[in-house]
């Protein structure tokens, strides 16, 4: 479920925190569901446990999950991304993303894709 590329620049707790957080977002992880321990996902990773120590703090820290001892890290529920600033500013953004790619002879088809790779990319 959760990917690792040694090779990407960006660094791996935030590959995992961003993984994360878009199967919360995307629905992919229901509210209630516990992630894997610490030392579980990062033996599945073959990383340290510190780096998805990092990665899990910084999901709780935004409003993902919550650690509860015992009972392990849940998904607390999707962030309220539906927020009408929110569609607001993604709406501007996403205009100007576009305007400037097709003034300089993107195909709209490319565009898509650049958007698919980056959603992909986390």
């Amino acid at each position: 479920m959760i990917e690792v590329d040694a090779a990407s620049p960006v660094p791996p707790y935030e590959q995992i925190r961003s993984q994360i957080a878009l199967l919360i977002d995307t629905g992919g992880l229901g509210e209630g569901h516990r992630l894997p321990t610490v030392r579980q996902l990062a033996a599945d990773l073959g990383l340290a446990p510190n780096t998805v120590a990092r990665a899990y703090k910084e999901l709780e820290a935004q409003g993902y999950t919550a650690a509860k001892s015992r009972k392990g890290t849940t998904v607390v529920g999707p962030q309220n991304l539906a927020s009408e600033p929110f569609r607001h500013d993604l709406q501007v953004e996403a205009d100007a993303f576009v305007r400037k790619a097709l003034g300089r002879g993107a195909a709209p088809e490319s565009i898509v894709d650049a958007v698919r790779r980056a959603l992909q990319q986390g």
